[in-house]
């Protein structure tokens, strides 16, 4: 079993990303096996469809790793590394180009989404961005790809994209990668919105828990969070249509490990001026330890450009003989 996963590097992770992604992440690296490997990267090769200052990028790609790190994922056991360090991914890219279809890319609904009505203006590297991702994937020959409902129709168009190379130069080059759903996958949303994700471009700053904010923060957020008068039920099924109220829910359920149903046991017939402070101190004791951990590792400029380089070298070793392989199908001489 191989997993790959991949994090773009764009400013401070939040909740939503730690408890949907990251938490995941660990424990997946935790029950690996001796012959298994997870890859974990920095996707800065995709941060480029964006405009941003060169050293904000730098910046962006060493916060991130001193994140992870911070969350959990271990350098020594986890190969962890950025995708610039690594030049097949771009190549590998490349050579996909020419197996890719543009109508395929045309059903993609994220660049529609990001393209917004600027369709025309968007970067070419929005629009190819799957094909992108598709060889991070292949390039590894990953087994398992953790993927949630916005990420399921990249992982089929990577399937599809192998499934075509591996028939038109009759090869058995690429492995196709399986989703891996976790067994506790959450999706965390806005806590001014329960109907919205939690976001690190949400304008508001109260909409999200950022894994920087110290306890102060935290507890204010959470005083603050959106929610309604009525006491919390005996059950959670009866919370539908009321999101803010299942989002909280859902949020102490996953950070304990207990099911939304014995959350609302527990909480029943109490109203918010109760449920938020013990879901504030779970949250605060919950993430001091990240944090602390991130701060003391965030402007270690020299120990995470060491861990990366550490990683990309043993990725580099990896992907090279799957990028050999695909210029060797094409007919390619180096």
């Amino acid at each position: 079993m191989r997993v790959l996963s991949g994090i773009q590097p764009t400013g401070n992770l939040h909740l939503g990303n730690y408890l949907g992604a990251i938490r995941n992440w660990v424990k997946m690296q935790d029950e690996m096996d001796a012959q298994s490997a997870c890859f974990f990267f920095l996707a800065d090769l995709h941060s480029i469809t964006v405009s941003e200052e060169r050293e904000t990028r730098i910046r962006n790609v060493r916060e991130m790793a001193a994140a992870l790190i911070a969350c959990g994922i271990d350098a020594d056991r986890s190969v962890l590394f950025n995708q610039a360090r690594v030049p097949a991914h771009a190549e590998l890219a490349w050579l996909l180009n020419g197996t890719a279809r543009i109508g395929w890319l045309n059903r993609m609904t994220q660049f529609k989404d990001k393209a917004g009505k600027n369709r025309e203006g968007a970067s070419i590297g929005l629009f190819v961005y799957p094909v992108l991702q598709a060889a991070d994937i292949l390039l590894y020959q990953a087994t398992h790809v953790p993927v949630g409902e916005d990420q399921k129709q990249h992982l089929e168009l990577t399937r599809d994209i192998a499934t075509k190379f591996n028939t038109d130069f009759g090869v058995e080059l690429f492995t196709l990668p399986d989703p891996y759903i976790p067994k506790e996958s959450a999706r965390i949303m806005s806590l001014r919105d329960g109907t919205a994700k939690m976001s690190k471009s949400d304008p508001s700053e109260m909409s999200r828990i950022s894994l920087t904010d110290d306890d102060d923060a935290i507890a204010q957020k959470i005083r603050k969070a959106k929610t309604d008068p009525e006491p919390l039920p005996e059950l959670a099924s009866a919370l539908e249509g009321r999101p803010e109220a299942l989002n909280l829910v859902g949020i102490y359920a996953t950070l304990t490990e207990q099911t939304p149903d014995a959350v609302c046991a527990q909480f029943a017939g109490q109203g918010f001026g109760a449920f938020k402070p013990a879901l504030a101190e779970v949250l605060v004791e919950t993430l001091r330890p990240i944090r602390q951990r991130f701060v003391a590792l965030k402007d270690d400029n020299t120990a995470l450009d060491a861990i990366l380089t550490k990683g990309a070298q043993k990725a580099r070793a990896v992907a090279q003989p799957t990028l050999d392989a695909a210029y060797d199908a094409l007919g390619l001489m180096r």
